[in-house]
């Protein structure tokens, strides 16, 4: 009865954790965080140039190698949360690595002497001045940088989980909340993207750039102080040892096994029902996907082959185990597939500037700045979300039954086709562009054309959408499919996506350049085909988007076993033990 008791009372505490209060916290947190990463993200190919004497394209070369690298270092910040660290105390650490790199930045940017003498003050008489930086002005400049991206992939890749981790997606309720939760995510990363771009980026232009590293400095340190009130709201995830560690046993048990024949009866493979979830490991359904997987969890005990150490991790696995792996497996096709969306909003954000400093940008007497421009669909996006989860997603919930209103690969799908068409519409705008320009004979002009630059807010408006259907349907599914031990994984492979999509961006543009003979060669948008370089993203887009069919219709949903427990906790972690209330 003393236990029973015990149980129902640490239930009760449970249930005070947790939810939209304890979300609001990595909210806030979240649209800090972009705020501060996005204006230098925008702004940093100004400092490089200007204050650093970098050519223009080292400047935009080394901003994209700072922005790909912080999506893909995600996957180490993962590999400690799930590891190692607790969700919370990722965010912490990784938070930390960010203030010192913008501190460093600052310290740079405040002491003339730590930098080389600014080439744009050199008059012409006296270009032997314009030096070069140095190995230590650049080890500062790079060792700030850098650990910006470091410190940033690890929120990125802990922080979504951790408020996810909030909401019990076992219940119906707590399911529906969830997927709420990243339309809401979404909303205040777009707030912190819109404030990084206007606000942050003015500090820098005319206050100077150690105000500007130094306020993005006190802001994440903010960001940390907020993070900690919220301690005791929260619900804690505790580590279960390294996921890529289990795929990796699973992958070498499954070849050291491979010819050994799978048993008739399913149920001879290795599962364990009550003590898995004590090793961490999520219950889960044997799928009939990846047969030569199961060999992995073949037990050997009456095979002649059968060696002293037949039981160890590396030749014997249970089944929960071997279906992670397969989960991963079955996400990689997934992910591959967004690549190409993300390319394409690479070079919409790119080119769409370029289009605007030849466009009439003035609203009466006010012209917009041409990097401002970004904030189109940022608005829409705000206005957006709030239809789509307040209006949209209960609708759609009364005809399908599904908390989140539609299946998460169904919002992939339907944001993939909004890419096409922003693609699409793209191609049409850039076409009547070129029409004025030729009608005003104006193509060798540097003034403005008489055509407003909000033309192109009907592509961003669409490519807005798609971006919110995909992005936040990516972030749901991953963490919705993964297991519990994996969820920080999940959150990074979907940054990854956006890692390799500005990777590749460049590439993109090079090789079309080159097989079509210069397409966008002339460095003056009214003599460059702009307009073909756009239609034919928009058929790639399209195979792309086949491509993504075939592998979300083969895509098989994880089945967890009935009756589990919930796997977080109202105590801070101690130790490698479980997160279930028992």
């Amino acid at each position: 009865m003393g236990i029973c008791r015990n149980v129902k009372t640490e239930e009760n505490q449970l249930q005070k954790k947790g939810g939209t209060r304890a979300a609001l916290f990595v909210y806030v947190v979240a649209g800090i965080d972009t705020m501060a990463f996005i204006s230098k993200g925008v702004s940093l190919v100004t400092y490089f140039s200007g204050y650093m004497n970098f050519s223009l394209t080292k400047s935009a070369n080394t901003v994209t190698n700072f922005m790909g690298t912080a999506f893909l270092l995600s996957l180490f910040g993962a590999f400690l949360s799930d590891t190692y660290f607790s969700r919370f105390k990722t965010c912490v650490l990784f938070s930390i690595i960010q203030v010192l790199g913008y501190a460093l930045l600052g310290v740079q940017a405040h002491f003339s002497q730590l930098r080389p003498f600014p080439c744009k003050d050199v008059p012409l008489s006296q270009n032997d001045r314009c030096e070069s930086a140095d190995a230590g002005q650049l080890a500062i400049l790079y060792g700030g940088v850098y650990l910006i991206a470091l410190g940033n992939s690890g929120v990125k890749a802990a922080l979504p989980s951790l408020g996810a981790d909030q909401f019990d997606e076992k219940d119906p309720k707590g399911a529906a909340k969830l997927s709420s939760y990243f339309n809401w995510l979404l909303f205040f990363i777009t707030i912190g993207a819109m404030l990084g771009v206007t606000l942050f980026v003015w500090i820098g232009d005319n206050q100077g750039w150690d105000w500007s590293f130094g306020i993005c400095s006190v802001a994440v340190g903010l960001s940390i102080l907020l993070l900690t009130m919220g301690k005791q709201f929260y619900r804690y995830n505790v580590p279960k040892g390294s996921p890529l560690m289990r795929i990796s046993q699973v992958l070498v048990a499954a070849f050291r096994n491979r010819n050994l024949p799978l048993p008739q009866n399913k149920e001879d493979l290795h599962r364990i029902r009550s003590g898995e979830a004590e090793n961490g490991i999520e219950i889960i359904q044997r799928t009939d996907q990846f047969k030569c997987l199961d060999r992995a969890a073949i037990p050997r005990n009456n095979q002649e082959a059968s060696t002293s150490n037949a039981h160890g991790p590396w030749s014997l696995c249970t089944i929960s185990q071997v279906e992670e792996t397969k989960i991963v497996v079955r996400m990689l096709p997934i992910i591959l597939s967004t690549i190409f969306m993300n390319t394409c909003m690479a070079q919409l954000q790119t080119f769409t500037i370029q289009q605007s400093m030849t466009m009439n940008r003035k609203i009466q007497n006010f012209e917009i700045p041409a990097p401002s421009i970004p904030v189109i669909p940022q608005i829409f996006q705000l206005i957006m979300i709030p239809v789509y989860d307040r209006i949209f997603v209960p609708i759609a919930r009364k005809f399908t039954g599904i908390p989140s209103g539609i299946r998460q690969l169904q919002r992939i799908g339907v944001g993939l086709i909004l890419s096409v068409v922003s693609m699409a519409v793209s191609a049409v705008v850039e076409s009547r562009r070129k029409s004025v320009a030729i009608e005003h004979n104006m193509v060798d002009s540097a003034s403005q054309l008489p055509m407003s630059v909000f033309w192109l807010g009907f592509q961003f408006v669409i490519f807005a959408t798609a971006e919110i259907l995909t992005l936040v349907g990516l972030l749901d599914f991953f963490y919705a499919e993964s297991t519990s031990g994996m969820k920080s994984l999940s959150m990074a492979i979907t940054w990854c996506s956006l890692a390799f999509g500005y990777f590749t961006s460049s590439v993109v543009v090079s090789v079309i350049n080159k097989v079509s003979g210069g397409w966008l060669a002339n460095n003056n948008l009214n003599r460059d085909k702009l307009d073909y370089f756009y239609w034919l993203l928009a058929a790639v887009s399209v195979l792309n988007f086949g491509f993504y069919l075939l592998c979300a219709s083969w895509y098989k949903y994880k089945k967890p076993e009935l009756n589990q427990e919930g796997p977080i906790s109202d105590e801070k972690p101690k130790g490698k033990t479980d997160m279930r209330v028992v």
